[in-house]
């Protein structure tokens, strides 16, 4: 192991341990490990921006600047007050009208995209009923990411496998569709029993629900009209930009633009309602994992994985799935992705049959994520939103939710590739 190699796992694991342990913000940590890999000359400015996917970012700032905007019309507290009477306000079944609604987003959305549409709904929820919202926001992070594995556009990763191995949307529904549903019937079982037999809210709190007037919400009905056009063309875009010729990115900020015009708000209030925190840290952990890959880091660990199946397709696929689901709750899930593609393809081109180990890649990359706050952007993104709203969630604590349902996924997963494919 080169010298070079050596400092960029030390920086990584530094900046992972800044992360983990809370002794560090985020950001803080995330940026000085970046500043670390430029000062130690493994990377260069250039490298740095190379680094960044710039992709996400733009998705991130443009859906973040279109929720600045539309949640000035009240059209969040409009389907909180309503999915909260059609549940009677009892605090369980709200719980899982908004798992159902945030998985089947997801797919449909980015998953990005969803959480910053469904985090201020649960927040306007969980504040009317007087119940900590800091299990709702858990179990929505985790049905966010179930949710964007079911489909060809809910991942990243997703959309790079689709294009790699020429998978379509329906593809994607028949194969790691499926396998999320047992997914998700599984996780709302398991919730019931870590959380479902604990909410409680009072008589006054659910008569007080059933009185809302969810009209009374709208701010303003104008904007609220436009804000459901434009959310339904931006799906629309995101499921059809192949087709329409455009990236996922371009729709988000067209979006963003179009609601800036029209919306009517001042722009400097609307451009500080932007997660920049999150920004600043997605841009300094994409230049850590940046570091690790240009070293080779990651190519050996992926180069590891291939080598140590013998070329055997069932056991890589359950190689692949399961050092895929554990490397991506702490790795950005991207560039691991990325690094396998190739690999993949080589196998294909030797004669192998790697239908299965697509699937595993997606399933394991994907909902692995749900191991750890960091392990995916939606993560990221609702934790923020739920901190800025006074009820922070540390790593420690989500940690142990978590990474447990993680495992129980991809257990479900490999029963799913086993009957389906060996």
């Amino acid at each position: 192991m080169s010298l070079q190699q050596i400092i960029a796992i030390i920086i990584f694991l530094c900046t992972m341990g800044a992360i983990i342990t809370g002794k560090v913000h985020n950001t803080v940590a995330s940026l000085t490990g970046a500043a670390c890999l430029v000062l130690t000359h493994i990377l260069s400015i250039e490298d740095c921006v190379d680094a960044v996917d710039v992709e996400t970012i733009c998705i991130l700032v443009g859906m973040m600047l279109l929720v600045a905007v539309i949640k000035n019309s009240g059209i969040f507290e409009y389907i909180a007050i309503k999915a909260a009477k059609i549940a009677k306000g009892r605090p369980w079944p709200i719980m899982v009208i908004f798992i159902l609604i945030t998985a089947v987003c997801s797919g449909m959305l980015d998953n990005v995209t969803t959480v910053l549409l469904v985090g201020p709904m649960t927040l306007a929820i969980t504040n009317i009923l007087k119940v900590d919202p800091v299990p709702y926001i858990i179990t929505q992070i985790m049905a966010s990411n179930i949710g964007g594995t079911a489909t060809l556009i809910g991942d990243p990763p997703n959309i790079m496998i689709g294009s790699a191995a020429k998978l379509s949307f329906v593809d994607f529904i028949l194969n790691t569709g499926v396998a999320t549903v047992f997914v998700i019937i599984v996780g709302l079982i398991c919730m019931y029993f870590i959380y479902g037999r604990k909410l409680f809210v009072t008589d006054e709190s659910i008569v007080k629900v059933m009185q809302l007037d969810e009209n009374k919400a709208i701010k303003d009905r104008k904007l609220m009209h436009e804000s459901v056009i434009v959310i339904i063309l931006v799906a629309l875009c995101f499921i059809f930009h192949d087709q329409l010729g455009v990236q996922s990115c371009t729709v988000a900020i067209a979006a963003a633009c179009i609601m800036l015009l029209i919306g009517g708000q001042e722009p400097e209030e609307i451009i500080a309602d932007v997660e920049w925190p999150t920004i600043l840290f997605f841009i300094g952990l994409f230049i850590v994992v940046g570091g690790m890959k240009k070293v080779g880091v990651i190519t050996m660990l992926a180069n590891g994985l291939i080598s140590i199946t013998h070329g055997n397709m069932v056991v890589t696929m359950m190689v692949i799935l399961w050092v895929s689901a554990i490397v991506s709750s702490f790795l950005d899930n991207i560039p691991f992705v990325a690094t396998l593609i190739p690999m993949i393809l080589t196998m294909q081109s030797e004669g192998m049959d790697v239908t299965p180990i697509w699937w595993a890649l997606s399933l394991g990359a994907c909902l692995g994520g749900n191991g750890t706050l960091i392990g995916a952007s939606a993560n990221v993104v609702l934790s923020g939103i739920s901190k800025n709203n006074g009820h922070p969630i540390t790593f420690g604590q989500y940690f142990k939710i978590g990474f447990p349902m993680m495992i129980l996924s991809i257990i479900v997963c490999s029963v799913f590739l086993l009957i389906r494919f060996a």
